[in-house]
């Protein structure tokens, strides 16, 4: 069996561009949508966004790996590294090296491709780690860089790539095509881009993760701005599909149908970020009409609630976890809630114990 990059004229993917042709007008048509809707955000909302959607990609694009980390130490080292107001807390190594990496790939879109900025990302991303030779440099090691799984002594191999001694060259062909290249779309681009740079695995840790960025890269040099949009949180939705599909497509050049998967993911994640902002203009609207109607407690719990983001408060908020949130006795958390009902904030469901509450967005707030 040979991997994609022992075929003969590797790495010449082939495609079926026609196949391809709707989920590019597609992503074109919902980019400019959320571009639209983008500015009718205020600038306090535009920055709300931005943290909020790159902490989510920090967040899930290391989900994806099987790394969880702490989302409130996530997005307040995201606040930090955009100079942005937040806590003095104490962020660990992980945390505050995928939101240093976040951040960067978020202002450094519009530069050339580099080994330097590669390199830099690779270095952030490792940071705090002890366990690893080659950080912020290419792999060097001489054993075979493989994906395995499976018992020991009985390992199935997923994919292996090329060794460390070729992966200068094949990254200095790389970086001249992402660079280069011109003509192809926007989809077709990034998705080539993501699976080229992960079949080469130029690092010893951090490939998929720096892929999903260079990825992201290529969909911001296409639209000449930020895509913004939730794409590592889409993709570790189905994050068993999307191993599935590197796999079925690291044997062979003709990667139609990985494009197809890849434009498909980008196109929920636009619904997604479409889905955010309106969320954040609904909240605006809310609280502009709401203004100094509402007490210390029900500001507290809107708040908490708003978050949660357009997914809403899990669950619904009970009368107990507005006692929890505010400290109110029983019969003024009754009060405040039925207020916030009457007020036009919450809508309520259920009743007696069962009884919850959910923001009044236009759809937006319930499960």
């Amino acid at each position: 069996m040979k991997w994609s990059w022992q075929q003969g004229n590797w790495p010449e993917f082939t495609f079926d561009s026609g196949v391809l042709d709707g989920l590019e007008r597609e992503f074109l048509r919902a980019s400019g949508l959320l571009q639209g809707t983008y500015k009718h955000l205020k600038d306090d909302d535009r920055s709300e966004l931005t943290v909020s959607l790159i902490s989510e990609e920090a967040y899930k694009t290391s989900e994806i790996e099987g790394e969880i980390l702490n989302r409130d130490g996530v997005q307040s080292s995201i606040r930090r590294e955009l100079g942005l107001q937040t806590d003095t807390q104490k962020i660990p190594p992980a945390e505050s090296g995928i939101a240093e990496m976040m951040v960067d790939v978020h202002k450094r879109w519009k530069e050339p491709l580099t080994d330097r900025t590669l390199f830099d990302w690779n270095a952030m991303l490792m940071k705090g780690r002890r366990d690893l030779s080659d950080v912020g440099c290419y792999r060097t090691h001489t054993d075979p860089m493989q994906v395995v799984s499976g018992e020991l002594g009985k390992p199935r191999v997923h994919f292996e790539a090329p060794a460390s001694k070729n992966v200068p060259s094949e990254m200095k062909r790389f970086l001249s095509w992402f660079n280069g290249e011109q003509s192809l779309p926007a989809l077709t681009r990034a998705g080539l881009a993501h699976l080229y740079f992960v079949s080469i695995h130029p690092f010893e840790d951090g490939n998929g993760r720096i892929g999903r960025a260079v990825s992201e890269v290529a969909l911001a040099k296409s639209l000449g701005r930020p895509s913004l949009i939730a794409l590592a949180a889409t993709i570790e939705k189905k994050r068993k599909h999307y191993y599935d599909v590197l796999e079925r497509n690291n044997k062979e050049l003709d990667v139609t149908n990985w494009l197809v998967w890849f434009g498909e993911t980008v196109v929920e994640a636009q619904a997604h970020s479409i889905a955010m902002v309106e969320f954040l203009i609904a909240k605006a609207r809310l609280y502009e009409r709401l203004a100094g109607k509402l007490n210390d407690r029900q500001q507290k719990v809107l708040a908490r609630m708003f978050r949660e983001g357009a997914a809403g408060f899990k669950g619904g908020l009970s009368a107990g976890n507005y006692i929890s949130i505010t400290g109110a006795t029983a019969s003024t958390a009754t009060r405040d809630l039925q207020d916030l009902v009457e007020k036009g904030a919450l809508t309520r469901t259920g009743q007696r114990r069962h009884t919850r509450y959910y923001l009044a967005l236009d759809g937006f707030g319930q499960d």
